[in-house]
């Protein structure tokens, strides 16, 4: 199934890897979404997946674009996101690890990401993996202030048989910083909020913070969403009120403008 080819993943008309949204947005913050989308490059065959994986929380974060989007505009902020499914290859995964091109994800074989060669996992590297990094890198760069970096997911109602209560999950690595201030104020949201939940950092799920906001010092943290809140557009747009608010105070909290006021 896998044969040795020096030919691009991607295609001109599937290009790029990844994109930038309101790269002049003034707040001083930068919105995340590794797992945007269900996109998979034609050259990998759909990765022999069945439509029912294709379309599953496997392959994407259901609902985690569009909400990216509200609250991109919500606050004036840049949103940086993969447009390649995270069964090619998960941006919030380092290279070293052997999920970031799972052969098996949740309940799904994926059939297209057994036995990859070096050779082939080296070009998932160099055209989803990199590309993202790079335009992360250069977005958070580039503001005018250091940010406050936030990545955006959601996660399944059930998992392995487990009906999952919490609603709003807020995540960090070392530094909880951002963190603390926005369980502080998500109490009064009316969501079920868990830090931690329903991953940690135990799980790997902390990458895109580790290699990009703690080694540059900037607060960040990490949002897990329940999907069945955000599959439709009014809960999208109900949830985007929701937070908003907790992430504007989160924004305010470590802006240097905001603190010469």
């Amino acid at each position: 199934m896998h044969e040795e080819t020096e030919s691009p993943l991607l295609q001109p008309t599937e290009a790029p890897a990844a994109r930038v949204l309101n790269a002049r947005g003034h707040a001083p913050a930068v919105l995340v979404c590794e797992h945007a989308s269900r996109f998979i490059p034609a050259a990998l065959g759909g990765l022999g997946l069945d439509d029912n994986a294709a379309r599953s929380h496997a392959a994407w974060d259901i609902g985690a674009l569009e909400l990216s989007v509200e609250l991109m505009g919500a606050l004036d902020a840049p949103l940086v996101h993969s447009r390649v499914s995270r069964l090619v290859y998960d941006c919030n995964r380092p290279p070293s690890r052997d999920d970031a091109m799972p052969s098996t994800s949740e309940v799904f074989a994926v059939p297209g990401n057994m036995g990859l060669t070096e050779a082939q996992r080296a070009q998932r590297v160099h055209e989803i993996y990199e590309p993202f990094r790079r335009l992360l890198a250069s977005t958070l760069d580039a503001r005018p202030e250091p940010p406050v970096l936030i990545t955006i997911h959601s996660f399944t109602p059930v998992y392995k048989g487990e009906t999952r209560s919490v609603e709003l999950g807020i995540l960090h690595d070392n530094d909880d910083r951002a963190a603390e201030v926005m369980l502080r104020h998500a109490q009064v949201s009316g969501l079920q909020v868990a830090r931690n939940e329903p991953y940690s950092t135990a799980d790997g799920v902390t990458h895109t913070l580790r290699e990009h906001a703690i080694k540059r010092g900037l607060p960040n943290v990490m949002i897990e969403i329940r999907n069945d809140l955000i599959d439709t557009p009014t809960g999208i747009n109900h949830i985007s009120g929701q937070l908003t608010p907790i992430l504007q105070a989160v924004v305010n909290e470590f802006s240097h403008a905001e603190a010469k006021l």
